[in-house]
């Protein structure tokens, strides 16, 4: 009977540390979010980017890029370098466009004017690339296809720094900020500082796409949103009504929701 005892003890103790790894391992799932549309806009693009700090609008529009202000309309394009496939705003100064078709990025000014071209074609570590985004000190973060491993490329050095170890299958969704950067694939999410450090890594709980602010991340999974606070790693579900998720962006103030022909402006209660 002793022996008996002893053993459903240690059953109970192995059970409760299995319930703590997994509270500690992975992310929690809370009921916590909600958003208020204040604003609606009909807009016709083939990508909506966002605004930036200026509130100036993005979009891609027939593979040319546009940024549209309260007085002014700027466009920018290059045909021959086929479809635009990401755009990054998160410095309005030094806008970064990536054609993956041609494995190039194009940074633009304010006012879209072409300050200069990066062809990982011909940079004399050839870098076979599937996402491009900015980071800090002239420098772009960038996924290497072949080794599968994430880098940074300062472009006015000419010097590349791997960041991560490789990682499994594709990169679904790559966001960042000046010195952070989150790659999102199948089966995890992985954030990484500038100085190569993996921060965190979190199950993939079905996730199709991330964005970013401040390092909290807005994850999309079947046309609902879920926010992932980067501190607990708690997700939690944002009570939304029924609306076709194309293309999203959050703000300090804002999230932005792009469902076809329209943008709708939400005021999203992240915590403190």
């Amino acid at each position: 009977m002793i022996t008996i005892g002893i053993r459903r003890n240690i059953t109970t103790l192995s059970n409760v540390l299995k319930l703590f790894l997994f509270i500690l391992l992975f992310p929690i799932l809370v009921f916590s979010q909600e958003i208020t549309l204040v604003e609606k806009n009909d807009l016709d693009a083939d990508l909506f980017v966002g605004y930036d700090s200026y509130n100036a609008l993005f979009y891609v529009k027939d593979q040319v890029l546009y940024k549209k202000t309260k007085d002014d309309l700027f466009n920018f394009k290059d045909f021959q370098l086929g479809e635009i496939y990401s755009v990054d705003i998160v410095n309005p100064m030094n806008i970064a466009v990536y054609y993956h078709d041609f494995n190039t990025a194009v940074l633009l000014d304010n006012k879209l004017t072409e300050i200069e071209r990066i062809n990982f074609n011909q940079i004399s570590e050839f870098t076979n690339t599937s996402q491009v985004s900015v980071a800090a000190n002239n420098s772009l973060w960038v996924f290497n296809i072949d080794l599968q491993q994430l880098e940074l490329y300062n472009y006015r050095s000419k010097v590349k720094t791997v960041v991560s170890l490789p990682i499994n299958g594709e990169v679904l969704s790559q966001v960042s900020n000046f010195n952070y950067c989150f790659i999102l694939t199948e089966e995890k999410i992985r954030a990484y500082n500038i100085y190569g450090s993996l921060l965190a890594e979190i199950n993939n709980e079905g996730f199709q796409k991330i964005v970013q602010l401040n390092e909290n991340l807005i994850a999309v999974k079947d046309n609902e949103l879920y926010y992932i606070d980067k501190e607990t790693r708690e997700i939690s579900k944002i009570k939304t009504s029924e609306i076709n998720i194309k293309d999203l962006q959050l703000t300090q103030e804002f999230l932005y929701i792009y469902n076809e022909n329209q943008v709708q402006k939400f005021i999203l209660k992240l915590p403190k």
